[in-house]
């Protein structure tokens, strides 16, 4: 098993595999930031500083891909250049042949696996966690590129400059909502910044040389005054309660406490529900009882896709063997040699199979159209039928 012969097709197997990965990753990282960081008006600077934490969110996509690729190009050059026909005729194995791929398969999936476990999560947060604490830099980026911030549920207020000369902002525009939602006053002056306190949850205003009209209809000229704009209170405390966010233990610690929240839920919805009996029930049992209700389903879609995250997972990490499954026997019957036939012949239809059906089926299992077990691991198991049958064909030639 560890043959001359073996250790040269492993050794070719990870040299083709570690420089294909780096391409891969590169691409990807490169597609995901350059693009995003135009949209979002950052800094090249601030572009490059998230690219550690991109890199191993990016893996779990990259490998599989990159496993198949390998094995499609080191078995696709071994059948044009008739080596396995020749150890096919002294006699070896094609298992002999093969386990490498295998090898490498079962490797790449377990070190994805070992990823998601707590290094993706941690990278996942950290970068989400460092856009939030960059806030005052965003808002800065954001007026840059747009010359505007459009006030929404999470942005209380909303501004228009002309342009941005440093740290001032040159003309803007301040409108401030309520706890309403509703605009209770307007500024305009020559010059302003902002600073953020993310400690005391504030955004200050500050204007030079500009007057305020108020929902009143008063107006006033002011040269210097500061406003303060209040961040939601739920503004960045929900990021740690995402599931993807989260490590694999933190995934079952947190779902227990959902779920003994969700048996408490039900014990009161029985006690409320045996209080309707009664001869004189209390009026506003029906609201409460609808009002539990919602609690409960509202739980229910948590537990779902905390569910939902732990079988992505190994899924997704599984598809590495999958994908081999199916490259070796595609890469020895077509023999091609060259990158560009490989990519074309096993590649593009495997990844092009593989990821849509994934993706479908787990927002359906999300959603509870789908049993998650069937929606999440519907692909795997296709490519990996696909891939058994591929290898029994080769068995038997």
């Amino acid at each position: 098993m560890f043959g001359i012969l073996s250790r040269s097709i492993l050794l070719e197997l990870v040299r083709v595999f570690l420089l294909c990965l780096l391409a891969i990753t590169g691409i990807l990282v490169m597609a995901g930031i350059v693009p995003e960081a135009s949209q979002q008006g950052l800094t090249l600077l601030q572009a490059l500083a998230a690219v550690p934490l991109l890199i191993p969110n990016m893996l779990p996509f990259s490998v599989p891909a990159t496993t198949l690729f390998a094995t499609c190009v080191v078995y696709g050059r071994l059948a044009h250049d008739n080596e396995i026909l020749a150890l096919k005729a002294a006699g070896v194995n094609i298992l002999r042949i093969v386990w490498p791929a295998l090898l490498l398969g079962l490797v790449t999936s377990g070190v994805t696996m070992g990823l998601f476990y707590e290094l993706i999560p941690s990278t996942y947060y950290m970068m989400r966690a460092r856009a939030l604490n960059d806030m005052e830099e965003f808002l800065y980026a954001k007026l840059k590129k747009d010359h505007c911030i459009i006030g929404d549920r999470k942005m209380p207020f909303s501004m228009w400059v002309n342009h941005v000369q440093g740290p001032w902002l040159q003309d803007p525009l301040f409108e401030r909502r309520d706890g309403k939602g509703r605009y209770d006053l307007t500024v305009r002056a020559r010059e302003g910044r902002l600073k953020v306190d993310l400690e005391n949850r504030k955004i200050y205003v500050i204007m030079r040389f500009g007057t305020v009209l108020r929902a009143d209809g008063s107006r006033l000229d002011f040269v210097h005054h500061q406003w303060d704009v209040d961040l939601p209170e739920d503004y960045g405390q929900d990021l740690k309660l995402r599931p993807r966010a989260m490590t694999c233990p933190e995934i079952v610690q947190r779902r227990r406490e959902i779920q003994a929240e969700e048996d408490r839920l039900v014990a009161e919805i029985a006690l409320k529900t045996a209080r309707s009996g009664m001869t004189k029930p209390p009026e506003d049992l029906a609201s409460d009882l609808g009002h539990l209700e919602n609690k409960k389903r509202q739980k229910q879609i948590e537990v779902t896709s905390l569910d939902a995250e732990l079988q992505m997972r190994p899924a997704l990490s599984l598809g590495c063997f999958c994908f081999v499954l199916v490259g070796c026997p595609v890469g020895i019957w077509f023999g091609r040699s060259d990158y560009l036939s490989a990519f074309i012949t096993s590649f593009l239809p495997n990844v092009f199979m593989y990821y849509p059906l994934y993706l479908c089926g787990t927002n359906l299992a999300k959603q509870g159209k789908v049993p998650l077990l069937a929606g999440i691991w519907a692909a795997n198991a296709l490519i990996a039928l696909i891939g058994f049958g591929l290898f029994k064909r080769l068995m038997k030639n």
